[in-house]
C-alpha cells in the first residue's frame, strides 16, 4: 500500500475540564447508590435478552444481529470447532481476544483468553495490533464487509495475517433437482429478506477483492463445495453433507425466524411450516443441493 505523500493536519478539539459533581463526598453512601444504579442499568442493557417466538436474542445493540443466542443456537455453533477457547488451549503463549454481541461465553476459560462484548462493525477500541485476525460464518451478520476488512487491516500488525471463511448462499444443484422445492423457496425468501434489510448474505465470492482493496498482499483463496445431506457418493463429501445438515436442522429456524417475522411480517406458524418442509428436502436423497464455501487469507505488508 503506497505511503501518502502528505497529510492534512487534523483539527483536534482542545481539552475541556470536566466539572465535578460536588454533591457527593468519598464516604457518601449516596454516591455508591448512584454508581450501583448506573452499573445495574449497563448490565441490564447487555443481559436483558429479547425473548421472541420462543427464542432469545442479544440485548446489546438490539436488532443488529438477527440470529438467536440461546442454548439451541450455541449447540449448533459448537458443531464448528473454531472457538477462541480452543485456539487459546492449543497455543498457550498466545493472547486471544473473542468478540461477541452477547455475554454467552463459558465462565471457565483459559487464562490467555478474554472476551469483549462489542459490535465489530463499530469502531474498534483495542489499541494493540493483532498478529492474526480470524472471522468465520458472518454471512447475514454484516452490512459493510469492505469497511470491516479495512478495520482488520488497520488493526493488524505489519506482517500479520487475516483470514475470513464464509459462504456463498446462492444454493445450486448440478442436475436441477432443487427446482421448485421448498429448500429453494426457503433460500429465496430468507436471502431476499436479509438483502432487503441491508445484510450481505453471500460474502464468499467477494472476499478476495475486498482483501486486495483493503491493502492485503499474498492473498490466497480456496473454494470448497459443500453439499446438503448425505446424497454424494464420495465419502468426504457425504461427511460434509451430514455436518451441513446437522447445522441446518436447527439452523433453518434460527436463520429465518427473526428476519421473516420482523421484516416480512410472516407469522411464526408460517415460518415453522416452511422450515419443516425445508428439513424434509434437506434429507431427501433426490434433492442434490450444493453451496460454495470460501477460505480467504492475506498478509499486511511489513
Amino acid at each position: 500500500m503506497a505511503e501518502p505523500t502528505g497529510a492534512a493536519q487534523e483539527d483536534v478539539a482542545p481539552r475541556v475540564e470536566i466539572e465535578v459533581d460536588t454533591q457527593f463526598s468519598e464516604s457518601d453512601s449516596a454516591y455508591g447508590d448512584e454508581l450501583s444504579s448506573y452499573t445495574a442499568s449497563l448490565t441490564s442493557s447487555v443481559l436483558n435478552f429479547r425473548n421472541e417466538n420462543g427464542r432469545s436474542y442479544h440485548a446489546y445493540r438490539d436488532g443488529t444481529y438477527l440470529f438467536p443466542n440461546d442454548e439451541e443456537e450455541k449447540d449448533r455453533l459448537d458443531l464448528i470447532p473454531d472457538s477462541p477457547g480452543l485456539l487459546a488451549d492449543m497455543i498457550t503463549y498466545l493472547v486471544v481476544l473473542g468478540i461477541d454481541l452477547s455475554p454467552i461465553q463459558p465462565s471457565q476459560v483459559p487464562p490467555n483468553l478474554k472476551f469483549l462484548i462489542d459490535d465489530f462493525e463499530d469502531e474498534w477500541i483495542e489499541d494493540d495490533k493483532f498478529d492474526f485476525i480470524h472471522a468465520r460464518y458472518l454471512a447475514g451478520s454484516v452490512k459493510d464487509f469492505p469497511k470491516l476488512l479495512r478495520k482488520a487491516y488497520e488493526h493488524t500488525a505489519p506482517g500479520g495475517w487475516v483470514e475470513f471463511q464464509d459462504w456463498d448462499a446462492a444454493m445450486y444443484s448440478h442436475d436441477g433437482s432443487i427446482k421448485g422445492t421448498s429448500i429453494e423457496q426457503f433460500y429465496r425468501e430468507v436471502v431476499g429478506s436479509f438483502t432487503r434489510a441491508g445484510y450481505i448474505v453471500s460474502p464468499g465470492p467477494k472476499l478476495e477483492g475486498w482483501f486486495r482493496d483493503a491493502g492485503f498482499v499474498d492473498v490466497h483463496v480456496q473454494k470448497y463445495q459443500v453439499p446438503m445431506g448425505t446424497w454424494p457418493k464420495d465419502k468426504h463429501l457425504k461427511r460434509l453433507g451430514a455436518w451441513n445438515y446437522l447445522s441446518g436442522e436447527s439452523g433453518f429456524e434460527a436463520t429465518a425466524l427473526a428476519v421473516l417475522t420482523r421484516h416480512e411480517k410472516w407469522t411464526k406458524d408460517e415460518v415453522s411450516i416452511l422450515v419443516a418442509k425445508t428439513k424434509n428436502d434437506a434429507i431427501n436423497p433426490n434433492i442434490h443441493a450444493v453451496f460454495d464455501y470460501y477460505v480467504v487469507y492475506g498478509r499486511k505488508p511489513e
